[in-house]
């Protein structure tokens, strides 16, 4: 009997470890918050679209607009094809493990089935003592008495096994259910957000038909945005030489490896010197330092703005002959908004291009320019705190505010939209 019995159990004994069944991590909730916050950006656009098509003209700004909209649009579906893709891998995976835990109930039925059976045949009680008292030693014979005991535990355990692996697949099998209702609600969202985006792109077509209607006014607008910038590159160039001047004078400057030595003695070769002239005190250093570590945080230049012409080589869609180079970032805002310093620093320079007032900013040996101003606030030597007002906006041929926000490494120009806080 005791042959049997153990190679019974050895048949038998199934280890069932019953884990909390938790939600394995993905991006789905990351990517439900952005696309919440890309939705809430394109109502943003939507109602200040809606606003400027009331009160001016087709212009360059309702064109970028419509153009920033859509490029969301396309994201705002881009990220619900990720959230697709993430629900049919869970649907994927639960039919797996929902197949598994099916193979895992049915062998539990039929070893359990098979336990009763040979406990049903081997049910004489005389079989058992006999089992029992025929043990060679007393301490084989309470080995056998643990062994029965440990035996019938085991039947209760597989009873136990199997009513949560019928709960647990129940569970999932519910919750496959669920996931498919939420990929049908994706699905439906998708739809729609290909229906806005089909709209979006009539929007755009009728945006750039208005625009045809006065090409000759935005070429006009654009040609003497195109003279005014050579001059301010001219004046911003001047201006960032002298301050570069002024620095050589007050430190020892090699030319060759472009490297000073703060200390005022021939410091090129040795670990430490400093590359830039405009880098040759402590305080220059800091500054440097800080602004670009803020890379990224700093803050717009007008509170209420867009970009209305971005920076480096760019053409209007729909106007030929119209192809230009910006320096900067051109920013739509309100007639006469405040125009505020984006980090502390230094007034190197005011000065007037046709009539609009320009002031420059020195940040160690970094430059931001505010131009297109109706009225400045600041003077040159000043010390500026960020967020401090330099001037009020100008205003555009389209009747909105407007100031040109330029950003330069000595006299090498940057990229503001990399530097400035995205909205």
């Amino acid at each position: 009997m005791w042959k049997k019995l153990s190679a019974c159990l050895c048949v038998i004994v199934i280890s069932v470890t019953l884990v909390a069944q938790q939600q394995q991590p993905d991006n789905s909730d990351e990517l439900k918050k952005q696309q919440a916050d890309i939705q809430r950006e394109i109502d943003e656009l939507r109602n200040v679209l809606k606003d400027t098509k009331k009160n001016t003209k087709a212009g360059l700004m309702q064109l970028e607009m419509v153009q920033r909209k859509l490029r969301l649009r396309e994201k705002a579906i881009g990220n619900i094809n990720q959230q697709i893709n993430i629900i049919e891998g869970n649907i994927s995976k639960s039919k797996n493990e929902v197949g598994h835990l099916q193979n895992e109930l049915d062998t539990l039925k039929i070893q359990y089935a098979k336990s009763i059976v040979y406990a049903y045949k081997n049910r004489n009680t005389y079989d058992f003592l006999n089992f029992i008292f025929s043990a060679p030693s007393f301490n084989d014979a309470l080995r056998r008495v643990e062994y029965l005991r440990s035996y019938r535990q085991y039947r209760e355990n597989q009873a136990i096994a199997i009513t949560s692996t019928r709960k647990l697949l129940a569970e999932k099998i519910g919750g496959l259910e669920t996931t498919r209702k939420e990929k049908d609600e994706v699905l439906q969202k998708q739809q729609k957000q290909r229906g806005e985006l089909e709209d979006e792109k009539k929007e755009k077509k009728d945006i750039l038909k208005d625009l045809k209607t006065h090409e000759k006014e935005i070429t006009k607008e654009l040609t003497a945005k195109q003279k005014a910038d050579q001059k301010l590159r001219l004046a911003i160039n001047t201006a960032i030489q002298r301050q570069i001047n002024i620095a050589q004078k007050d430190v020892a400057f090699e030319p060759k490896t472009g490297t000073v030595n703060p200390n005022g003695t021939n410091n090129a070769g040795r670990k430490g010197a400093v590359k830039s002239v405009l880098d040759a005190t402590p305080e220059s250093i800091r500054i440097s330092a800080s602004f670009e570590a803020s890379k990224g945080r700093l803050p717009w230049p007008v509170d209420k703005g867009m970009i209305k012409i971005h920076f480096g080589p760019y053409k209007i869609e729909g106007i030929e002959g119209i192809k230009a180079n910006n320096t900067g970032l051109t920013l739509e805002t309100e007639p006469g908004a405040a125009v505020k310093a984006v980090f502390e620093g230094e007034v190197t320079s005011v000065f007037s291009v046709d009539g609009d007032w320009t002031v420059l900013l020195r940040h160690g040996k970094y430059f931001t320019t505010y131009s297109g101003l109706s009225s400045v606030s600041v003077s040159r030597n000043e010390k500026v705190t960020a967020g401090q007002v330099l001037g009020k906006a100008g205003t555009s041929d389209s009747g909105n505010g407007q100031i040109d926000f330029i950003l330069l490494q000595e006299k090498k120009n940057l990229d503001p939209e990399k530097w400035i806080r995205a909205k």
